[in-house]
């Protein structure tokens, strides 16, 4: 078995989300309360009991879906002895890339929740509300039919691909009569398009204030070599060393999340059989079901998986 953990970007999140971890594992305790000393809120409090609105603010639910994936990975350490390194490689869906940073030892868990809490008021600076808007093409959407649907809006502004998900399935962003007018170009192709209830113009040109944001905030943290190599979203390629990781963090900001592009890599080159989710939901096993069916894709949010899982390691 060749074993890739993903982590999940944002999306993911739900009241009541680590609650069961934060009952069950003393060592998802110890995560949760580092988070919230590392940020200075409450934060788990607002990720199991809400409300909802203050959540899905994308400077909190950043931060609250990483915090999960990461207690997720201490579980499988401390209580199963399933450490990152046993995953050849590991990967993560934009904020979720972030994730798979702090459980391969890349940057302190502290230091993952500030620099996500500084990326989620960083983008939501960058422009104002209203301004962008985002929309995912589904059915029949391909990047041919998302490029000529950008092409198309693009007579009313900045508007781009976003994410490239799987096939059927393209977020795209951009400014908001822009991204409207790619959406009805997209339906005239014979695609389905709908608008996101998201806050900003995410992995668009109108994000480069963000990006400078965290160009200076990833200059000031302590960057280690990952124990697992880390398949970046902005390339859907192994990074070559440290040294380009924050580098790489800084263009994923305005870059397109190249997802389908990595499951594919690992999978192929990579040599990915199994595919193992780790944090909230089970947004990632879908996508990597649908993109690489002859791999193995679980997700693993429980007691119960964890230990279907290590029994599987072990056969």
């Amino acid at each position: 078995m060749t074993l890739a953990f993903v982590f999940p970007g944002q999306g993911s999140q739900s009241v009541g989300m680590g609650a069961d971890l934060y009952e069950t594992y003393a060592v998802a305790r110890e995560v949760f309360n580092e988070v919230d000393d590392a940020l200075g809120q409450k934060l788990f409090a607002l990720m199991k009991d809400g409300p909802e609105d203050q959540l899905t603010l994308t400077e909190n639910a950043q931060p609250a879906i990483m915090a999960v994936s990461i207690a997720v990975s201490r579980v499988l350490e401390k209580e199963f002895g399933i450490a990152c390194s046993a995953a050849a490689y590991v990967a993560g869906h934009s904020l979720g890339e972030y994730s798979a940073h702090a459980a391969a030892g890349t940057f302190s868990l502290s230091d993952t929740a500030r620099l996500l809490k500084l990326r989620g008021q960083a983008m939501q600076r960058a422009t104002p509300v209203g301004v962008g808007a985002m929309a995912a093409l589904i059915g029949k959407a391909d990047l041919d039919l998302a490029e000529k649907a950008c092409e198309a809006g693009a007579a009313a502004g900045v508007v781009v691909i976003a994410n490239d998900n799987n096939a059927g399935q393209i977020v795209i962003s951009g400014m908001k009569d822009a991204v409207e007018l790619a959406v009805e170009k997209a339906k005239e192709l014979g695609a389905k398009g709908m608008l996101l209830n998201v806050s900003a113009p995410f992995h668009s040109p109108l994000m480069a204030p963000a990006a400078e944001e965290m160009k200076a905030a990833l200059a000031e943290v302590s960057i280690h070599t990952p124990v697992s190599t880390l398949v970046a979203n902005v390339t859907a390629q192994p990074i070559r060393g440290k040294e380009e990781i924050a580098a790489l963090l800084v263009q994923q900001v305005t870059g397109r999340v190249r997802w389908r592009e990595t499951v594919q890599w690992l999978a192929g080159e990579g040599g990915v059989t199994t595919f193992a989710e780790l944090g909230s939901g089970k947004v990632l096993t879908g996508m990597s079901k649908r993109i690489a069916p002859e791999a193995a894709s679980i997700a693993l949010n429980g007691a119960a998986d964890f230990e279907a899982f290590a029994q599987s390691l072990k056969g």
